[in-house]
């Protein structure tokens, strides 16, 4: 099964002028409030050949609603993590071995208001709210954690 290839994914760490960070709940684990991995970054998947930074505002229209945003900074290396046995084969349409993502920070510039999970006809979230930058690895599912903890430390400079 590791002979499955990374998928290419793009992540946003999007802050408010506060300089918290905008983190949103999965639909498919409504109510998490406490578990880790309820909670999590907008990010997804890149169209072949698409550029990075291009994919970020792409990716925040379709998960927020909005790509009211201006980029920060982009992570200097490509970070990657790999799913748990038991959800290779079967998470990310089963083709994949985890994921390969390019983080960039971003600043909000729009209203709040024009956040909006129910644009798409199969929202990925279904909350959202603002939370301070360290909160990140604790709000991570396990396997992701690592990289939560580096984007933390990475974006640090443009958090609250």
């Amino acid at each position: 099964m590791t002979a499955l290839p990374y998928r290419p994914n793009v992540g946003a760490v999007l802050f408010n002028p506060a300089g918290l960070v905008l983190v949103a709940r999965r639909a498919d684990l409504p109510n998490a409030e406490g578990a880790p991995g309820g909670w999590q970054l907008p990010q997804g998947g890149m169209d072949e050949g698409e550029d990075p930074a291009v994919a970020v505002f792409r990716e925040l229209e379709e998960e927020i609603g909005t790509a009211r945003a201006t980029i920060l900074a982009e992570h200097p290396r490509w970070l990657t993590y790999d799913l748990p046995p038991e959800l290779i084969g079967k998470a990310l349409g089963g083709r994949y071995r985890g994921q390969r993502q390019k983080w960039f920070a971003l600043r909000f510039t729009g209203e709040e208001a024009e956040i909006r999970l129910d644009l798409d006809p199969h929202p990925e979230f279904d909350a959202w709210r603002w939370a301070r930058l360290a909160e990140l690895p604790a709000l991570a599912v396990g396997f992701k954690r690592a990289i939560y903890e580096d984007l933390a430390q990475e974006f640090s400079p443009f958090a609250a």
